[in-house]
């Protein structure tokens, strides 16, 4: 059964619920392709620590409704509308890949009186510091992405399209495709029993309406952002693999210099799919500063 929240506009956001539904709340921002699924990939973890662990699928991906236009802002409004149907005065933030940029803007635009934990774990901070500011440091498809996303909408909505058709179409070779894009670490995390599926069902649900929701949110990572990392005081937790092939570790450590409150965690070895490596710790540390709910 999908779980789903009414926003104030009458939209839906759908969500997963895993861990332990006593403890502190967590809100999970996906990746990118990903959905509320995800939260699968962290239910032995949360569980492990005690956390109420909700991943949510943003506007467009997966059961939640497409919404225009897309802000930063609006969606940290957004989860202060699942935080308040979910009964909780305060709550954490975690975000991985894709979902780290909103995860930012959440510290950035919420009052740390309700939001007391923050982690962007490997995000994808693309726009941090002007369109595109990362492109030098991507993969030759990742930064051409960026380039499509900014100068040729066209182009990207197509790229986004098969993308999704692969994921939902072509499950062995797009399993494959991304065993081949990443390390030795992150081929460990994927061969534990049941994380390549639980990944793959994931990336296949974001695109259960298209991919127009995931182009939409792209979109916005790749552009300058709205919110400037350096004005954020409070403490956030960057959460970043030495040896990440998709989101190299120069453009998180240039972020967190950036930014007053940033505490970083640097995973020697690690790849993109730190998040799920190190799952314990992450959640360890979110229960810590968020204590009994």
């Amino acid at each position: 059964m999908v779980s789903e929240v009414a926003t104030p506009d009458g939209r839906r956001l759908t969500y997963l619920e895993v861990g332990d539904p006593a403890g502190p709340l967590v809100l999970h921002n996906h990746g990118g392709p990903s959905s509320r699924l995800e939260a699968r990939l962290f239910s032995d973890a949360a569980l492990g620590q005690g956390v109420r662990f909700v991943c949510i699928d943003r506007p467009g991906m997966g059961g939640s409704t497409a919404q225009r236009p897309r802000t930063y802002a609006g969606w940290a409004d957004d989860l202060l509308t699942v935080a308040d149907a979910l009964g909780r005065q305060t709550f954490g933030v975690t975000g991985w890949s894709e979902g780290g940029p909103w995860a930012l803007a959440a510290a950035a635009h919420l009052d740390p009186a309700r939001l007391r934990h923050v982690s962007s774990i490997a995000g994808g901070s693309y726009g941090a510091f002007g369109d595109n500011w990362a492109a030098r440091y991507l993969s030759r498809i990742d930064a051409l992405g960026g380039t499509l996303a900014l100068r040729f909408r066209p182009g990207f909505r197509l790229m986004y399209a098969a993308l999704g058709l692969s994921a939902r179409r072509f499950r062995a070779s797009f399993a494959k495709q991304i065993r081949a894009g990443v390390n030795d670490y992150d081929r460990e995390v994927l061969s534990r029993p049941g994380v390549e599926s639980a990944f793959c069902d994931t990336c296949a649900e974001c695109f259960a309406h298209g991919s127009a929701g995931l182009v939409r949110d792209a979109e916005l990572l790749y552009r300058r952002w709205s919110f400037d990392v350096g004005a954020i005081q409070r403490p956030v937790h960057m959460w970043q693999g030495t040896d990440d092939l998709l989101v190299p570790a120069v453009i998180n450590r240039t972020v967190a210099d950036a930014m007053p409150g940033a505490v970083w965690h640097q995973v020697e070895g690690a790849g993109h799919f730190v998040a799920v490596g190190s799952a314990d710790d992450i959640l360890g540390v979110a229960a810590a500063e968020l204590g009994a709910p």
